[in-house]
């Protein structure tokens, strides 16, 4: 669930966990070497603070959530993840703490939920010195600071006070005083070999063994004092046996570091061979002194020497420098108005070169005979198209002459028609009176 959640602004947040971590990086290298470590302080405390509210059983089992780990929000590891366990949890505090705050769900704004617990967090008197965009990574100092304060008000608001520590009493062992133990006698270190072999699981030769071979050894060598020893071994293989016999001659003899009387001789020796050495070695460094001594004296003097030398070259040479300088302004100068020049030069070259283009190109016109052609073909042309509109111009004339003819006789038909049937009226009631 909570890594669903980096869809919905993750990818910013992870974006801006960059910048903030340099951020904090600055910002520890100015309040000291340790502060780099501070927030991973912070996050061990936060974190029995919030066993000590039982955490787990209230807030994580009901999320289906694992619980955090000692430097959880101290180091970035996954944003989206981080961002909502923090915003879960500060829900979860400041509800603790006796202020009602709705659980933020997945599609919530972010900046929205930590404009919320940042003003439940001034609410309770804490001072908020950092800006918001510190909590979009989900890990970093101030998460671990917004976090641990939350869970102080939530521990005042139950009741919950801390006390002093009780520490067990401690026996003190008595320290037995022991002989000088200057000289080691044979005894003694039976004794620190038997405590040797007890405490290790190596195995020693035993001191009484190697005294009874010595002895037989001592007494063989009395009874063959007379006789050549020769060795009859093969070297090869008393090598061998050698390198197996020997981690078994190790006779360790246990010193007791917390006794002064050891640490005062150390103090008196080293003490002594620093003074022999320092003895001889301020001799050489006195002589190296007086050495280096002179030879800076030679160097000075010489130096003087050179210098008042050399004056009037170093004069000369200032006054080539001061030549030098002003020649350099005059070229930089010269160059300026050079380019410009130049840049002139090539507006007019673009324009002369345009001019020598449509002259060209007039000329050739002017000698081609080709727009002559095309003239005559198109009079010619003209002269064909005007015989063609004369044509269909008396084709038309004709045509309208016609129509005109047409309806003319038309008219005149119509009026003889319309003449005749009055004419056979009149005469009809002429004849009936003559009748």
């Amino acid at each position: 669930m909570a890594e669903e959640t980096a869809g919905g602004g993750g990818v910013r947040r992870g974006a801006a966990a960059d910048r903030d971590r340099d951020d904090e990086g600055a910002m520890a290298t100015e309040r000291g070497p340790g502060a780099a470590y501070h927030m991973f302080v912070l996050m061990e405390d936060l974190l029995d603070k919030l066993k000590l509210l039982s955490y787990e059983e209230e807030a994580l089992r009901r999320h289906n959530m694992r619980p955090l780990s000692r430097h959880y929000f101290a180091l970035p590891t996954n944003p989206g993840e981080q961002f909502f366990m923090f915003c879960t949890l500060a829900a979860w505090l400041i509800t603790k703490a006796g202020h009602p705050f709705e659980q933020p769900q997945e599609y919530d704004d972010p900046n929205a939920i930590i404009s919320n617990v940042l003003s439940e967090l001034r609410s309770f008197g804490r001072p908020v010195d950092f800006p918001p965009s510190k909590l979009k990574a989900g890990c970093g100092e101030q998460v671990c600071y917004v976090l641990d304060c939350l869970a102080e008000e939530a521990l005042k608001y139950t009741g919950f006070s801390w006390k002093r520590p009780a520490y067990p009493t401690e026996e003190l062992e008595e320290e037995e005083i022991t002989e000088d133990d200057a000289e080691l006698t044979l005894n003694k270190l039976e004794e620190d070999v038997a405590e040797e072999e007890s405490d290790s699981e190596e195995d020693f030769i035993d001191l009484n063994v190697l005294k009874a071979q010595t002895y037989r050894s001592d007494m063989n060598d009395t009874a063959k004092q007379e006789e050549i020893l020769q060795s009859t071994t093969d070297a090869a293989e008393w090598n061998l046996e050698v390198e197996r016999v020997l981690p078994q001659l190790k006779v360790t003899v246990r010193t007791d570091n917390k006794d002064w009387r050891i640490h005062v001789d150390q103090m008196h020796q080293h003490k002594d061979g620093i003074e022999s050495s320092l003895k001889e070695t301020r001799g050489y460094l006195d002589k190296l002194h007086n050495e280096i001594s002179r030879t800076l004296e030679k160097i000075n003097s010489r130096e003087k020497y050179i210098n008042n030398q050399l004056e009037h070259l170093v004069q000369e040479y200032r006054s080539a420098q001061a030549l030098l300088s002003e020649a350099k302004e005059k070229y930089q100068e010269g160059s300026g108005g050079v380019t410009e020049r130049i840049r002139v030069l090539s507006e007019i070259t673009e324009v002369l070169e345009r001019v020598k283009q449509e002259t060209e190109e007039k000329g050739s016109s002017m000698t081609d005979g080709a727009p002559l052609v095309k003239i005559k073909q198109a009079l010619t042309k003209l002269k064909q198209e005007t015989v063609q509109m004369d044509i269909q111009i008396g084709v038309m004339e004709h045509t309208l002459l016609q129509s005109k003819l047409k309806e003319k006789s038309n008219m005149t038909r119509d009026m003889h028609a319309t003449m005749i049937p009055e004419a056979t009226d009149t005469q009809e009631p002429m004849l009936f009176k003559l009748s």
